[in-house]
């Protein structure tokens, strides 16, 4: 039941941990290292490709290919033959890198932004980005993190971490448009909320920065179900397993902290 440590490479901020169910691969990042890795939970062999700026986000193709966001642009990679390719680029300031993502059911590239290297207030937008064109689907965020969709595709759970809520849009699948309908969990104590994603029971796992656990949460009545503590306090986001088990990424608080910008298991089941 405790924490296992998988992989540590003394980074600074661990992220975006994305599970590929049908190649049964974890991919997640290394956001200021410009490291983007892959990790065969099989074998336990981890390859890493590395880009020219701080990357943030993976979304699947398939066999070991992915697309990644970088504040540079959107660069396929190829785990295969460890290449990497520029894809496409969305138009944001200067001033701002991308954070967070998921794709839409349909296969839409769902991206937050926040302010880089400085975070600033309200200078954040999420974007949807489809067949060349891209749209602002909300504006105003400060960090921009966890997403997630609902099992029926028709809710879209967001995190813009300050605000220390998650909120619930309405999401129109035809036309990839949201429109906000509520906010359904709020965090009182000292963690606020990061990455995120929804398990097969339809609750969602938010880790908790500054807070030193993934926490379990109802998002039909906002209560918190379960919490799970890792051993450093800044934990950035996870995703589950084909086992329902939770891969965690997170990041380094100070030089004194020994696990931080670890990547960690946990055994659920």
């Amino acid at each position: 039941m405790n924490p296992s440590l998988i992989f540590h490479l003394n980074s600074e901020l661990l992220e975006g941990p994305v599970f590929d169910h049908k190649e049964n691969l974890l991919y997640f990042v290394s956001i200021l290292d410009y490291l983007v890795f892959c990790y065969n939970p099989s074998t336990r062999a981890i390859l890493s490709v590395k880009l020219d700026s701080p990357v943030s986000c993976i979304f699947l193709l398939h066999r070991k290919r992915i697309v990644v966001a970088s504040k540079n642009g959107f660069f396929e990679v190829d785990f295969n033959t460890l290449q990497k390719k520029f894809s496409f680029q969305i138009d944001i300031a200067n001033s701002v890198r991308y954070n967070d993502g998921i794709k839409d059911p349909e296969g839409r590239f769902i991206i937050g932004t926040m302010g880089f290297p400085e975070v600033k207030d309200n200078i954040g937008k999420v974007f949807s980005y489809s067949e060349g064109k891209s749209k602002v689907i909300i504006k105003d965020t400060t960090i921009s993190n966890g997403l997630a969709f609902s099992q029926d595709g028709l809710s879209l759970y967001f995190i813009d971490t300050p605000t220390k809520k998650v909120a619930k849009f309405a999401y129109d699948m035809e036309i990839g448009d949201v429109s906000f309908e509520s906010y359904v969990i709020e965090f009182n104590g000292v963690g606020s909320p990061d990455g995120m994603c929804m398990d097969d029971e339809g609750m969602l796992w938010i880790a908790e920065w500054g807070g030193g656990c993934v926490s379990r949460w109802n998002p039909k009545n906002g209560r918190k179900m379960d919490e799970r503590k890792l051993p450093c306090p800044n934990v950035t986001s996870c995703c589950i397993d084909n086992h329902l088990n939770l891969y965690i990424t997170t990041a380094k608080s100070s030089k004194d902290d020994m696990y931080g910008g670890g990547l960690f298991y946990i055994e659920l089941n």
